[in-house]
């Protein structure tokens, strides 16, 4: 995992560490002039202008430039507070007017050459993402010891190019917010033992009403391709929905939330999608979520259920895992999550006691204790209906497996955004993803 830390916990940081701010500034500039002379081909002749204002990232862009200028680049100084409207021809432009501590808006200049951004791109907030007036695409950009938030959230992820963490022997041992990789994933999911059986990951799905089949069938098809075992799907009030490899199990329409027997064999229950908005639906998953004795995950319509009695889930024996987009946590709270993406899903998991898992172009996970992971895996493909769905079958089957709520939604959250980057890059549909969640799942994609 790579540690994501905001600006104020990077200055304290660097303030607590025992080298000195020059020595710490010649290893960025070291490493900034590195990537530069990679990005160039070669430094001899090259034409390389560095946009410098007064702070830490200025003098990171100084010292990179010296260093090229000795490998034979000739290099051209701008004074952020005095940037022309255009800057003058160059092979390479290096962003070092402000870091991720800019508060006011900053308009960067025009150039036709490629950008290598210092920290994150000039006008971006380090915070949120949001854009500070108007900054300029980087290529690359070149940040360090950890990712700040502005580089994973909003239009900063966009910005940024490809971003490479540089190493200044700086402890970040404390970060709350990491980012997660192939390998992570890998290292959590558990491989089957000898010994299996269909019920050492078996999860039971209630879903799906009569005008919304599909949510059941898409929720219990991704629970079977990513490793449920044995899957139990409940559709109240109706038969012969889901796919041949589900096992039905009937339940009324109406007073079902006491009538789950035998549910402590199971290793995960996924509630909620497209269950409607009936009274009586919503009334059975409270009894069902304030009683639960095993782990689970809420989603869709169960989430419109517990909006407003958050309280309910006081009586889950695990924490569950809610999986709202901005207008289900607007349901939830009361308001939309706000550009700080991190802190609002902190927030909801904090007041609900449950694993909460944003949805968005950057997914974020949060646990009660205010930990966090973040997936920026997937693409604009995932905005199809369906999709969610197929998520919280996925989560649903990582719990069922065995792993903790936090890192299954995590997981899930990856592999779902995974699935969708090598799924037809036009008209994919959310049952696209269960053909290639199998191939994600596999040792030669993940690694």
């Amino acid at each position: 995992m790579i540690p994501i830390v905001t600006p104020a916990e990077m200055a304290a940081i660097d303030a607590a560490s025992p080298e000195p701010v020059d020595v710490l500034i010649d290893r960025a500039g070291a490493a900034l002039a590195w990537h530069a002379r990679t990005m160039l081909g070669g430094t001899y002749g090259r034409r390389v202008v560095i946009v410098a204002g007064p702070g830490n990232n200025g003098a990171d862009g100084r010292v990179a430039g010296a260093r090229l200028a000795r490998w034979g680049a000739r290099v051209h100084f701008i004074d952020a507070a005095d940037v022309p409207e255009v800057l003058p021809d160059a092979d390479l432009v290096i962003d070092a007017a402000f870091g991720t501590g800019l508060s006011r808006p900053y308009t960067a200049p025009f150039t036709d050459a490629p950008v290598l951004a210092v920290d994150i791109v000039s006008g971006v907030s380090g915070d949120t993402g949001e854009l500070l007036g108007s900054p300029r695409s980087a290529v690359a950009t070149v940040t360090f010891q950890a990712l700040k938030p502005g580089l994973v959230l909003g239009a900063g992820a966009d910005l940024a190019g490809h971003v490479t963490v540089v190493d200044l022997g700086l402890d970040v041992s404390r970060a709350r917010a990491h980012l997660v990789e192939a390998s992570d994933v890998i290292s959590w999911l558990p491989g089957r033992a000898i010994d299996s059986h269909k019920w050492k990951a078996a999860c039971w799905i209630i879903a799906g009403s009569e005008s919304m089949t599909g949510a059941a069938e898409l929720t219990a098809s991704a629970a079977a391709r990513a490793g449920s075992g044995y899957v139990r799907l409940s559709v109240p009030g109706m038969r012969g929905v889901g796919p041949i490899e589900t096992v039905e199990h009937p339940l009324p329409q109406k007073g079902w939330g006491g009538s789950l027997d035998g549910i402590e064999r199971f290793g995960c229950l996924v509630i909620g999608p497209g269950l409607g908005r009936s009274p009586w639906a919503a009334a059975c998953v409270r009894e069902v979520v304030g009683a639960c004795p095993i782990p689970m995950v809420i989603d869709g319509d169960g989430l419109n259920a517990v909006a407003g009695r958050l309280d309910a889930l006081a009586g889950c024996s695990y924490p569950p895992v809610l999986t709202p987009h901005d207008g289900e946590f607007e349901t939830l709270t009361g308001s939309r999550p706000g550009p700080d993406r991190i802190a609002a899903a902190r927030s909801l998991a904090l007041d609900s006691g449950a694993v909460v898992l944003l949805k968005g172009p950057t997914t974020v996970v949060a646990d009660p204790g205010g930990a966090v992971l973040v997936s920026t895996s997937g693409d604009a493909r995932l905005a199809t209906a369906g999709s969610g769905d197929v998520l919280s079958g996925v989560i649903g089957a990582f719990v069922a497996q065995g792993l903790d709520p936090f890192r299954a939604a995590a997981a899930g959250a990856w592999v779902h955004g995974r699935a969708a980057e090598i799924a037809p890059r036009h008209g994919m549909v959310a049952s696209d993803l269960l053909v290639t969640l199998p191939e994600v799942l596999g040792a030669t994609h993940l690694g």
